[in-house]
């Protein structure tokens, strides 16, 4: 962040110890609350439980940060299980307004940061998001403000990997949300822009649980171009979250589908879905499938990787940078209530005042600075696949876009 943050981490216990219950000038300090809304169970939960660790862990920084100054005010998070439901995060977002709320940070997916958008407008709460990308969300002048680029971003970085390759031909396919279609349309889009030919599939329901039909659509359009692009030149794109493991496994019984490379989304990565099953882990290692995450700059290491080291020794679960980013939303709300002097009770000053500190930090994760749309101005991407050792499956990283 703009302020040394690894001293305060490393006095965290003397400070908590010492400080926590200091009162500024004789008056116990405020509680301002901040909403977390994730999925905890279901799909997407590696993030979700990541995410709401790094909240967890940047309170107790915070917090030790404010006690040292003697400010008026400390912070407390309480975390929601969305499980991805666009109903399920209407309605605590809801409960957030009524109870006051100022920030919430989440939720994960676009799709439950489009069901929110008319009721965020209209409720005076700022959102954070540190993991929607999708590009019909990119409107400024609301209060959704996202610390991870835009589809627009990481479409452009696969598809210029994967042309980069040399594949020609490629079909794209993903999960009917906001979020994974935009990543199909940015990909596609992005990749012909670079030479190659697109079959693009329609989104499936999110409702799906039989992916026969859709294995079957796939298979006939990777046929048709084999057929002019030749099967060396032919991938496929699949956008998906924890259900893309039931896609694999029967993608891996067709040797058609079986013989092509695959690439991914980044709703996929670091998923125990696909590497608790040894079939759909074997399937992606055969067919050299890897997918984005919004990557972790290795100029930033020193500052990051003792707050990853930390959420794992909480979740037992490598968190990645989106996770990250929402320990970074944390201190940047942090100043921005240090700047009010604890206060939220003017709304437009605090959304601007917001801005200026995302656009002035460097998080643990780099430079927070936002685009018109309030959305991350820029990034590389990490790429992961998953290696075997012994008899264990495990996510590892095997390049980055920028390579």
């Amino acid at each position: 962040m703009k302020k040394l943050l690894i001293p305060v981490i490393a006095l965290l216990a003397i400070a908590i110890t010492f400080n926590a219950c200091t009162k500024h000038d004789g008056v116990d300090p405020q509680t301002i609350n901040i909403t977390g809304l994730f999925s905890l169970t279901g799909n997407w939960s590696s993030l979700g439980i990541t995410s709401k660790a790094a909240l967890e862990l940047a309170t107790d920084d915070i917090n030790a940060y404010l006690a040292n100054k003697n400010a008026g005010f400390r912070m407390a998070v309480s975390v929601s299980d969305t499980k991805l439901d666009t109903t399920i995060a209407k309605t605590f977002f809801t409960k957030a307004k009524n109870d006051k709320v100022s920030f919430v940070i989440g939720p994960q997916s676009s799709a439950e940061l489009a069901a929110i958008k008319p009721l965020s407008d209209a409720a005076q709460i700022i959102v954070v998001s540190q993991s929607s990308t999708a590009g019909s969300l990119a409107i400024a002048n609301d209060a959704i403000f996202r610390f991870c680029p835009s589809d627009k971003i990481e479409g452009a970085a696969i598809a210029a990997t994967i042309a980069k390759k040399g594949f020609k031909g490629l079909v794209t396919v993903s999960r009917d949300d906001a979020g994974n279609k935009g990543l199909q349309t940015s990909t596609g889009t992005a990749f012909i822009a670079k030479g190659g030919i697109i079959s693009a599939i329609a989104p499936y329901a999110t409702t799906t649980t039989n992916y026969a039909a859709l294995i079957a659509a796939i298979k006939t359009q990777v046929n048709t171009l084999i057929a002019s692009q030749g099967a060396d030149k032919v991938a496929i794109y699949l956008s998906s979250f924890d259900e893309g493991a039931d896609i694999f496994k029967l993608a891996a019984l067709d040797p058609v589908l079986s013989s092509v490379k695959w690439f991914g989304g980044d709703g996929v990565v670091l998923s125990t879905a696909f590497t608790s099953d040894a079939a759909v882990a074997d399937f992606v290692i055969k067919t050299g499938f890897f997918a984005p995450s919004f990557g972790l700059p290795t100029a930033n290491q020193s500052k990051w990787k003792p707050i990853a080291d930390r959420i794992k020794a909480k979740t037992n679960t490598d968190p990645d940078a989106f996770a990250l980013v929402a320990y970074d939303a944390m201190w940047t709300i942090a100043y921005t209530l240090e700047a009010t002097k604890g206060s939220v009770a003017d709304f437009t000053a605090l959304k601007t005042l917001f801005i200026q500190q995302a656009n002035a930090n460097t998080g643990i994760v780099g430079a927070e600075a936002l685009d018109a749309a309030g959305d991350r101005a820029n990034g590389t991407f990490d790429y992961f696949s998953i290696a075997k050792t012994g008899t264990t499956y495990s996510w590892t990283l095997v390049g980055k876009s920028d390579d």
